[in-house]
């Protein structure tokens, strides 16, 4: 009961940036640079939704494989990439927040900066094997 706010918190933060396009519009942004990268652009909604949700990631991650296959390439990056990242702020929210702590120090930044990693090397290593 005692993370039930924190939880609650990100519930509801997380269905609201999706009903209002927040990851589509910011996707729509980092595709150029995506694509530079490496990454197909298809899978740069779940790459913002990774570190956020792992049950909304899940079903973008449904919908990618339903719309072109699992030995796509969009297919394979997208099921390397939601397997080689975590639910950041799910985690934080539910570890810290059993403990009582309110400060993350580095672990947020360190932690993002692994999942932007993980999705880097998701989608290279597909593209090379």
């Amino acid at each position: 009961m005692s993370i039930a706010p924190s939880l609650i918190g990100l519930i509801v933060g997380v269905s609201m940036l999706e009903a209002s396009g927040f990851f589509v519009l910011v996707s729509e942004w980092l595709s150029p640079v995506c694509r530079w990268a490496g990454i197909p652009s298809e899978v740069v909604p779940l790459g913002l939704m990774r570190p956020v949700t792992g049950s909304g990631s899940f079903a973008l991650l449904n919908s990618l494989l339903e719309q072109h296959g699992a030995d796509s390439l969009i297919g394979k990056t997208a099921s390397v990439m939601a397997g080689s990242t975590e639910t950041t702020f799910y985690a934080v929210t539910v570890y810290y927040g059993a403990v009582g702590l309110k400060k993350t120090g580095y672990t947020v930044p360190a932690a993002l900066a692994a999942d932007i990693t993980g999705m880097l090397l998701a989608a290279w290593t597909v593209r090379l094997l």
